[in-house]
């Protein structure tokens, strides 16, 4: 049976899902391919094309080349390979992004990311990845002794057309590489084993003792047992607590003992449980909203990012507003609507002249997550320092609207979080996400970036702007909806 590199990080998150995966696929939740996920693999194209820039001399095998295809590639007179395919007598495949052939015989192995450093966290471990990789080749005879990662440099600055060599850096981990291939070696013949076992137990998984979103996909179909409002489901709980209470047979938040240690926030939510209502703090939230300024604006942005920068002036993954909601409330009540989107991907001038001609420097901004609309703010008046003062004013006056249920009012059908997405269907189930064509930031992100760049884009423009703009206002006033629910209280 195959083990690739992706069938590999999978196994060290959860070895039961990858066998599940390779031995009863029709039992495998099929869930959906995201759209991030694929904007994830759009940007690793993107930058291994910047990459190969890099080693322009090189022999380019198939993308979908053989190890066969790679031996008589290595035959040639080359010393520069992209796409080499390898696999060893166990099964264990892998394809090289980049692959030097030294003067010495040995091989120097790049691995190529689109993220702006080295990752070594438990979820993106870039030199497992590299360890996955010299496995397979020296596997198949050829010594690697040098190992780099080429990543984006987080500082560049897009100025015409891109610069390669600027936008990527070369980063050697050989070393580092060295010291985790022994350890890696042995989890990859570990998990050759483990997936050829003719049967594994499958009333758990090795993700039961892992916080909610470290969950494999399959995490219900091997821990068919879990409740609705689990323990997993306690905000920002960790994985020792985890351990802890299931160590005991609890599972349910109900059953948790009243003097277990949980932080504030995750008592409230327990209680909120125990008690089966929300737990509002009705004084403390009756005070914050008393402070706010009229008018109120509740504001949401939509931003646009790349790996590789699209336009001058931005960084990789740098954020570009592309339209704003805004609800403006005045002290009488009565609310008035404005929204802007922009035709064409552009620094956002135009949007924030829009905004400042509707909202001028007066009353309280409101947002969801204050400090995306803030950052954002910020990049603005670097690039536009024209609008210091207003974007300067709404960051000094801006509330976020989240803040209050991070304390003053937990309910447990919120399961743990703070997001819009998970409040509104509780508070407000008429106001649904549901109903839209597009449902939350990434589909905005992925239909208005098509939309403007790619020249082959078939859809009538106008009903895709209808659209981004019914969802973008429904952000807002889901905003304003929720504020009268709590000015109410």
């Amino acid at each position: 049976m195959e083990l690739t590199k992706t069938d590999f990080i999978q196994y060290l998150n959860c070895s039961e899902s990858l066998w599940l995966l390779k031995n009863k696929p029709k039992d495998y939740p099929s869930g959906e391919f995201s759209l991030f996920l694929q904007k994830l693999i759009d940007e690793g194209y993107e930058v291994e094309e910047q990459a190969k820039k890099l080693f322009p001399n090189a022999f380019s095998i198939s993308e979908f080349g053989t190890p066969e295809d790679t031996l008589r590639a290595f035959a040639e007179d080359n010393t520069i390979f992209f796409q080499a395919a390898l696999k060893t007598d166990t099964g264990v495949f892998a394809r090289v992004d980049i692959l030097e052939h030294l003067p010495n015989n040995t091989w120097h192995l790049y691995e190529v990311k689109s993220s702006t450093s080295v990752k070594k966290d438990k979820k993106h471990n870039h030199l497992k990845d590299a360890c996955f990789q010299k496995y397979v080749l020296e596997q198949n005879g050829l010594s690697v002794s040098k190992v780099s990662i080429i990543h984006l440099n987080k500082e560049y600055v897009r100025q015409g057309d891109i610069n390669p060599s600027e936008l990527l850096q070369i980063t050697e981990v050989t070393e580092e590489v060295q010291n985790l291939y022994p350890e890696v070696s042995i989890e990859i013949e570990q998990a050759i084993y483990f997936i050829n076992q003719a049967e594994i137990d499958m009333t758990s998984c090795s993700c039961r003792l892992n916080t909610r979103s470290n969950h494999c996909d399959s995490f219900l179909l091997f821990n068919a047992n879990t409740p609705q409002f689990s323990i997993y489901e306690i905000g920002n709980i960790r994985a020792n607590k985890i351990k802890e209470l299931i160590d005991n047979d609890i599972l349910e938040i109900k059953d948790i003992p009243s003097d277990f240690k949980l932080n504030n926030k995750q008592i409230l939510q327990y209680e909120s449980v125990i008690q089966d209502v929300p737990i509002i703090a009705k004084d403390r939230i009756c005070k914050v909203l008393s402070s706010l300024t009229f008018p109120l604006h509740f504001i949401d942005y939509e931003t646009y990012a790349s790996a590789v920068p699209k336009i001058d002036r931005v960084r990789p993954h740098q954020h570009i507003p592309f339209q704003v909601s805004i609800h403006t409330m005045a002290k009488d009540g009565v609310i008035t609507h404005f929204e802007f989107l922009a035709d064409c991907l552009e620094l956002p001038d135009k949007m924030v002249e829009f905004m400042e001609q509707s909202t001028g420097q007066t009353g309280t901004f409101i947002s969801w997550h204050k400090s995306f609309e803030i950052g954002r703010n910020k990049d603005i008046i670097h690039w536009i320092p024209k609008y210091h003062e207003y974007l300067e004013y709404m960051n000094s006056n801006m509330f976020d609207l989240e803040d209050v249920f991070k304390l003053d009012y937990v309910d447990y059908r919120f399961h743990g979080s703070t997001s819009i997405k998970k409040v509104l269907p509780v508070l407000l189930p008429e106001l649904s996400y549901d109903d839209l064509e597009v449902q939350n930031g990434t589909m905005a992100l992925d239909l208005w970036g098509r939309m403007v760049l790619d020249k082959n884009f078939n859809q009538d423009k106008k009903e895709v702007r209808e659209r981004l703009l019914e969802y973008c206002k429904l952000d807002t006033w889901a905003m304003v909806e929720l504020y009268n629910i709590l000015r109410k209280i």
